[in-house]
């Protein structure tokens, strides 16, 4: 489906359009099914480990296959169909594991600083006078964060973007606030010795927060859980925010990057850097740890 048709279907489906979602209606039947079956039953570990259901991953794979219809339509199921032709896998339109992994492979490596460190080198931190210190009004909580100057930059051209396009975020002024950035090598060390998991999911030995391009942003929370709580629930309810679907279909294009996994962590992919060619996709057995 061309960017056009999209755009066109996503209007019309918030003028509340019965045609387009009648358009949503299109396609497999016993795929559309078996998507609204897995969508909260299918068990599995994407990251290592279990989880039920992909509502997390939906926003993300409905970018990727492109289209708005919900996981559950027929509509989605065709565009799934597409995609999986178009990449050389069986066209069921049922989002599998198999296929899964395969996105979760493209969207790793979009990440330029897995690319960077595929090899096993760890970049060096920026010299200092290279960072910036993001103001109190951009920093949850009043944490003190800074990123390399020409990140937050950028950061901030996406904010105002996402404000213009969603005025209701001034409501809570959270939204979009920074409650991580820079983090020292030493730092990061200091935090996996204690987690006792230095190379996990949720923690890493070499940390892309250590370049000053990474950045832990608000994109809601579920209640009774902290911003960048790991727990499923929490994740769910992220995947849900408007800020959230907004990242994933447009952060692109300010050239940041998202750990799929973890909704609120976000990547500036630096144009200076050239990194090493990514190989053609594939499924990977296990995903790559967080950073």
């Amino acid at each position: 489906m061309r960017f056009p048709v999209i755009l066109a279907l996503a209007l019309a489906l918030l003028s509340g359009s019965g045609a387009a979602r009648a358009a949503c209606d299109v396609g497999p039947a016993a795929a559309a099914a078996a998507n609204a079956a897995s969508l909260t039953t299918l068990a599995w570990s994407p990251f290592r480990r279990p989880e039920v259901g992909w509502e997390i991953y939906a926003p993300r794979v409905a970018v990727e296959i492109g289209t708005i219809c919900g996981p559950a339509t027929p509509a989605f199921a065709a565009a799934l169909q597409r995609w999986q032709a178009a990449n050389k896998m069986a066209p069921t339109g049922v989002l599998d594991i198999q296929t899964f992994s395969v996105m979760n492979t493209r969207w790793t490596l979009a990440r330029r600083f897995v690319q960077q460190t595929r090899g096993g080198a760890c970049p060096e931190p920026p010299a200092a006078a290279a960072l910036a210190t993001a103001s109190p009004a951009e920093s949850y909580g009043g944490n003190t964060i800074q990123l390399r100057s020409d990140a937050l930059a950028q950061w901030r051209r996406l904010v105002t973007a996402i404000r213009h396009d969603n005025p209701g975020l001034a409501r809570d002024p959270r939204w979009l606030t920074i409650f991580s950035g820079f983090r020292l090598p030493l730092d990061d060390d200091v935090r996996c010795m204690i987690d006792n998991n230095c190379q996990g999911v949720t923690r890493a030995n070499c940390s892309a927060h250590r370049t000053g391009l990474a950045m832990d942003v608000y994109v809601g929370q579920a209640e009774g859980l902290r911003p960048d709580s790991s727990d499923d629930a929490n994740r769910r309810f992220m995947a849900s925010t408007t800020v959230y679907r907004w990242l994933v279909s447009n952060a692109g294009r300010f050239g940041f990057a998202n750990y799929v996994f973890e909704p609120w962590h976000w990547e500036w992919n630096d144009p200076a850097t050239t990194p090493p060619a990514a190989p053609p996709a594939k499924a990977v057995a296990a995903a790559p740890p967080k950073r």
